[in-house]
């Protein structure tokens, strides 16, 4: 398995994804969009998630596809991210019909970063201009670190972000995932420059250091630390998506797999404060011809872009005004 020619969700073939953020607010939202509607389910390990729409993803629910998936900041607030990009389908004639009537279908999750040193002192909640405005940017290739939904993400000890990365397999399917990196855990080993993930890295896509050479790295969680944690910042939500023809079941399980990505790459993580989640996506493009092995490959590979992802996050994030923590660029120029 090899990343695809962007390293990105968009790898996945009709695929878009689009960003909007208020650098003041320290918060924003990210917005995956298809060309047609996605075959879409979900699964949560977090024990505080914040969710829309999310029960119509469940394997035995009448809705087939959905037209979009929002991430956001904010916490219940950025819920409404999801209405603008509600706003902007239907302006452009998308939606589940039901008769006469489209509705546009648009699940959503959210991080809270409500206190992380943005001016959140707002008079109208922000946040379904912000998704309006994702959905009005959204295209093939984008940025990662400091933008859309992780502009104002933390993790335990540096500053999180959103993060990207794909695997094309050797049944030439492709897999990406997409993630908002804002966990109570920490994305670093104790010495805030070796990645958990850093046995999955490619090409010195975050930094190239590897694996930490120490030991007992995982109990070096001191007090300061923990009440850090628990103050500042709470959830990574992912998207994970393939063009492997899966139906919502197998979409289902495709995000169950990748939250073993979460684990591998966050320390803790899937806490009882972490509202993780994780949407599967299939556009359907590629007929499976191998059941069980195409699904198992797909999972597999969703947790390790996953992995890779929430690590390319923390190491693209880039500082500005007003930072309660470091970036990890800062700490190891």
């Amino acid at each position: 398995m090899v990343p695809g020619p962007k390293n990105l969700i968009t790898d996945v073939a009709g695929l878009r994804v689009g960003n909007a953020q208020d650098d003041t607010l320290k918060s924003g939202a990210t917005v995956l969009i298809g060309d047609a509607a996605l075959v879409t389910s979900v699964h949560v390990m977090g024990g505080a998630p914040g969710t829309r729409e999310t029960d119509l993803l469940a394997p035995d629910k009448s809705v087939a596809a959905v037209d979009a998936l929002v991430l956001s900041g904010g916490s219940a607030y950025g819920l409404d991210a999801c209405s603008g990009v509600v706003d902007g389908l239907r302006a452009d004639g998308r939606g589940y019909k039901v008769g006469q009537a489209s509705i546009p279908l648009v699940p959503g999750a959210i991080l809270f970063d409500l206190l992380n040193g943005g001016d959140k002192d707002w008079a109208e909640n922000p946040y379904r201009a912000l998704g309006l405005a994702a959905y009005a940017d959204a295209s093939g290739t984008f940025d990662i670190g400091t933008i859309g939904a992780g502009t104002g993400a933390l993790t335990g000890m540096l500053k999180g972000g959103l993060g990207s990365a794909s695997l094309v397999l050797p049944n030439g399917s492709t897999v990406g995932a997409l993630v908002a990196v804002n966990p109570i855990g920490s994305v670093t080993t104790p010495s805030d420059s070796h990645f958990w993930a850093a046995p999955f890295e490619i090409d010195g896509e975050f930094g190239g250091k590897g694996p930490d050479p120490a030991s007992g790295l995982g109990r070096d969680l001191n007090s300061r630390k923990i009440t850090a944690m628990f103050e500042r910042a709470n959830t990574t939500i992912a998207i994970v998506a393939t063009d492997l023809a899966l139906d919502k079941a197998g979409c289902q399980r495709m995000a169950t797999a990748a939250h073993d990505g979460i684990g591998r790459a966050i320390v803790p993580a899937h806490m009882p404060g972490d509202g993780d989640l994780v949407f599967g996506v299939s556009t359907g493009a590629q007929a499976i011809q191998n059941p069980a092995q195409d699904a198992m490959l797909a999972g597999h590979a969703a947790a390790l872009c996953l992995s890779r992802a929430i690590a390319r996050a923390v190491y693209s994030a880039t500082p500005a005004p007003n930072d309660l923590l470091p970036c990890w660029s800062t700490l190891n120029a």
